[in-house]
């Protein structure tokens, strides 16, 4: 992930200069496959995601998506406008049906859940920064999942008195049951299995 100011990226884009960007600002940019986000006015870019992430997170989303009764969704890559300078994309979110209309740009209100899937450029940010981020926005539970092919393993955190707490570190064969505010089993080995490298 690389964090560039708007004078770092006006000779890419017609970007405004000395002054935060906004979510408005984010439709000035390519549609190149780079996930841009805003921290605080600050562009993040991340590169595409790999195949492997990509597998993770598509397995995940299925598992989470059968398990889901109709008032929630399952909505992989959405973006969730947290303000107008604070712009996130996690892997995988859930919101209440009807939080989100068909043809709105991104979430809005707090969802559910928020997933990330570490990747190396990514990951100490994820543990840190973002989930800051979503805990001040009240996203109700944060996951991270290690998608490590030796040890892969789910992080989970749910919000408590404004603050994520940890719930669940689960790894490999052992089954992580989620029962917040929907019940799901999900086991990390599951989520890497049948990839034979890195």
């Amino acid at each position: 992930m690389v964090a560039m100011t708007a004078a770092q990226t006006s000779a890419e884009a017609d970007m405004p200069t000395g002054q935060p960007l906004t979510i408005d600002d984010l439709d000035l940019l390519p549609d190149d496959g780079n996930r841009y986000e805003l921290d605080d006015g600050v562009l993040l870019v991340s590169p595409p995601p790999t195949v492997g992430h990509r597998r993770v997170v598509h397995r995940l989303a299925v598992t989470l998506d059968a398990a889901c009764p109709a008032d929630f969704e399952v909505l992989p890559g959405s973006g969730v406008q947290i303000s107008q300078i604070q712009y996130r994309i996690p892997d995988i979110v859930v919101i209440r049906a009807g939080d989100v209309g068909f043809r709105d740009k991104s979430v809005t209100i707090p969802p559910v859940l928020a997933v990330e899937v570490l990747s190396p450029s990514t990951g100490i940010y994820d543990r840190n920064r973002k989930k800051d981020v979503y805990a001040a926005f009240g996203i109700a539970s944060y996951w991270i999942v290690t998608p490590d092919l030796n040890k892969p393993a789910i992080t989970a955190f749910d919000l408590r008195d404004d603050e994520y707490e940890l719930v669940a570190d689960v790894g490999c064969d052992d089954p992580f049951a989620w029962t917040r505010p929907f019940d799901c089993e999900i086991v990390p080995a599951a989520l890497v299995a049948g990839t034979w490298r890195q």
